[in-house]
């Protein structure tokens, strides 16, 4: 009984296994797909199918394959940022003062509350985190500086690098 149940776990592992490295696997096929809806994923899935070169049903199938694992985690729309009042654009190197697990947590749930906050990595190097700020003009950028950012017992170091221009940006 214990040798017959341990082969049946063994045998629900591979599989598992298996359907992994089939769920990550991306073929040509699948790599053409994600290329066509990141230049533009309002296209129908008929005009996708017809510029991959499958029918409609099996183009459908792998879209939503790919949905359904994860590859493909959403769709969004790009936005202007001064036609939305989000013209200012800055990089910020964020240097912590404490590096422990608890330290970092609070800066994160700080920053997850931050809607001037459209991106933050946590980077390695001589800081932890990079972040994407975009806000209406230099007032508000200082004031999230002085009275967001600045205000957080956890930031040691603040370094701004202020977007000019964006001659390629293909973030969706």
């Amino acid at each position: 009984m214990i040798c017959q149940s341990g082969r049946i776990e063994i045998a629900k592992f591979r599989n598992l296994a298996h359907d992994a490295q089939q769920m990550t696997k991306i073929d040509a096929i699948n790599e053409r797909i994600l290329q066509a809806l990141s230049r533009n994923a309002r296209q129908s899935n008929m005009e996708l199918a017809e510029r991959i070169g499958l029918s409609p049903s099996a183009c459908l199938r792998r879209v939503q394959e790919l949905e359904r694992i994860g590859v493909i985690r959403g769709y969004r729309a790009v936005l202007d940022g001064e036609a939305v009042g989000r013209g200012f654009v800055a990089y910020m190197t964020v240097g912590l003062n404490d590096h422990t697990k608890r330290s970092q947590e609070a800066f994160e749930r700080s920053i997850a509350q931050a809607p001037q906050v459209v991106e933050c990595h946590n980077i390695t190097g001589t800081v932890e985190y990079l972040l994407r700020i975009e806000v209406r003009d230099l007032a508000a950028y200082k004031y999230f500086h002085t009275d967001v950012l600045g205000t957080l017992p956890q930031v040691s170091a603040i370094t701004t690098y202020v977007v000019m221009g964006s001659p390629k940006d293909t973030r969706a």
